[in-house]
């Protein structure tokens, strides 16, 4: 008998304009010790179908047809508070953004300790000692000191590490993650990845892994279900589903996967005849709007010299307060950081979550100060500035954030997001020349200009962030800093804004400071590449070379750990250079 079956399952979403069904006629099941990856798009139905599974679907889904069984039990039907029961206990999740998953409220130890206490007979203190066993196992370091701290006082990658550590607090019998690595860097995704197949394994627990990333796919998975607009299209053990897939659409997205082992010049695109491809609008910027030069004339600055030179930068956080100096407990983010940014190029920053990378970015934009250190910006010293001497410079350095759904104001329009820089900087003279810039830009990025009237939520998260890019490229930067920009899409939308940003840095001479965890990506993406950990850079070089012949030991370890692919064939694939 199976741990888990889906039979025929339905799900569907009712509203004023009719009946969306999100997933239909969906049949699969999982064994105890058994990994099940759901993989496809997004808006494929996988967090769906996790969410149904567990009873969480949001307000107005509904399961319309099909049933569920977890050991045998029919759990589709059950009351809310048996499925209470369950859920937790029997069933843990893993969510794909911890940040809506974890209270602000309340500290790391108040939730797991509330997961442990309700699903495990134990006492106060063993609670404490299994979250703190807990989060050591997820590779939180000084679990003593985290513990006490509460969600935003971790970064993105920490907080998903959290969010898996009380999703495997109780031992349940089965798992649901739903892209547990999206925000981690390899080393830790290795350890987390090994963590749940060793669960799986020793303790038989099943689980069913959603994810877009197919390396993952590949090292982890014993079994691979491909999801497509609602429907279940192809199914298979793992070997079979990346060496031999059998249809279309499984072809297509195995072909858009970044390839670690050679360098492309684009990235090729999902090509299936069902879906409508994306096409980015082409501006000849020469005599356009974007192209004409900033308040900062950057013009003495030529090709290939060095547009941004961090020296020796350091900064401190604290993570315990005190009267007295001497008694509070600092985190060093960044250790004597050093490196030049050339004009026209694109600067890789990788290394682990906490390696200080988004930190550094935040320095260069102007969020953080340093504590010491210099940063220089087309030979001047900004990081000496006071805000209104460096507001003109703050114009050229602009900054697409990691995540696209909480770095927009969810009460503005789409319009009034990539206007209000515009505004803010006085660049235009009119509302209709506002009009005019802000419906090129959303063109320029492939949304149209009626996308201006939507809200974010109405928006992909991919969409969302080509809203992220458009709002970035109001003020005609020089220097566009992205800071894990593709972290949370599936490969097809990673392939087409990554695609987007190559065009736009071709067609505006953009020099670009990229952050990843994502190794593939950087090679893909980056001229030069530093690599960061505790703060420091531990070892920096043209990309090519800093992948094929690695000097540094944490370097080499790191390409070690990223996910292989070797026996996924790229040959006869449907590929779109897009």
């Amino acid at each position: 008998m199976a741990l888990l079956e889906v039979k025929n399952l339905k799900i569907e979403f009712p509203s004023r304009h009719g009946v969306a069904v999100a997933v239909e006629g969906v049949s699969f099941e999982v064994n105890s010790g058994e990994i099940l990856g759901l993989v496809g798009e997004s808006g494929a139905g996988k967090s769906t179908i996790g969410n149904a599974v567990i009873d969480l679907l949001s307000p107005p889904g509904k399961v319309a047809g099909g049933d569920v069984y977890l050991k045998g039990e029919k759990i589709s039907s059950l009351s809310p508070s048996r499925m209470r029961q369950i859920r937790g206990a029997e069933i843990g999740f893993i969510f794909q953004d911890p940040m809506t998953s974890l209270n602000p409220l309340f500290t790391v130890e108040d939730q797991l300790m509330e997961t442990i206490l309700a699903n495990l007979k134990v006492t106060q203190e063993e609670a404490r000692q299994k979250a703190l066993n807990m989060l050591e196992q997820v590779g939180i370091p000084e679990p003593e000191i985290r513990i006490k701290q509460y969600p935003h006082q971790f970064s993105g990658g920490m907080r998903q590490r959290v969010g898996i550590a009380i999703a495997l607090s109780a031992d349940p019998s089965l798992i649901i993650a739903d892209e547990p690595t999206t925000a981690l860097d390899v080393s830790i995704q290795d350890q987390i990845l090994q963590l749940i197949r060793s669960l799986c394994k020793k303790r038989q627990v099943g689980c069913i892994l959603v994810t877009h990333d197919m390396g993952v796919i590949a090292n982890i998975t014993d079994r691979v279900a491909v999801m497509y607009q609602g429907h279940l299209v192809e199914s298979g053990t793992t070997e079979q589903i990346l060496q031999r897939p059998e249809h279309p659409y499984t072809k297509s997205l195995i072909s858009a996967v970044p390839r670690s082992d050679i360098k492309l010049k684009r990235f090729p695109l999902v090509n299936y005849i069902e879906k409508a491809s994306v096409e980015f609008s082409q501006i000849d910027v020469s005599n356009h709007w974007l192209g004409q030069a900033g308040a900062c004339d950057v013009s003495s600055v030529a090709a290939g010299d060095d547009l941004l030179r961090v020296e020796h930068v350091n900064l401190r956080f604290i993570t315990k307060n005190a009267l007295l100096a001497k008694n509070r407990r600092y985190i060093q983010a960044s250790d004597d950081v050093s490196f030049t940014v050339k004009k026209g190029e694109t600067f890789g920053l990788v290394g682990e979550s906490g390696s200080g990378k988004s930190t550094i970015a935040r320095v260069i934009a102007g969020i953080y100060p340093p504590e010491s250190g210099k940063i220089f910006f087309a030979d001047q010293e900004i990081s000496a500035m006071s805000e209104r001497e460096r507001r003109p410079i703050r114009r050229q350095i602009q900054m697409v954030f990691q995540n696209p759904y909480s770095s927009m104001n969810p009460r503005m329009r789409v319009f009034d997001i990539i206007a209000e820089p515009i505004y803010f900087h006085k660049l235009a003279g009119s509302r209709q020349e506002v009009e005019m810039i802000v419906g090129d830009l959303l063109d320029h990025v492939g949304l149209g200009r009626r996308a201006g009237i939507k809200y974010p939520h109405e928006f992909s998260g991919g969409q969302r962030q080509r809203i992220s890019i458009a709002r970035a490229l109001a003020t005609r930067p020089q220097l566009l800093i992205c800071d894990e920009p593709t972290s949370a899409l599936d490969v097809s939308v990673q392939a087409q804004i990554l695609n987007l940003l190559k065009d736009l840095q071709d067609e505006l001479g953009l020099t670009m400071l990229f952050i990843s965890h994502d190794l593939p990506v950087i090679r893909q993406m980056c001229d030069r590449v530093s690599v960061m950990r505790y703060g420091k850079i531990l070892e920096q070089n043209e990309t090519e070379i800093l992948f094929v012949s690695p000097q540094h030991d944490y370097t080499k370890n790191l390409l070690a750990l990223m996910p292989h692919m070797d026996h996924l064939s790229h040959e006869g694939l449907l590929v779109q250079e897009g």
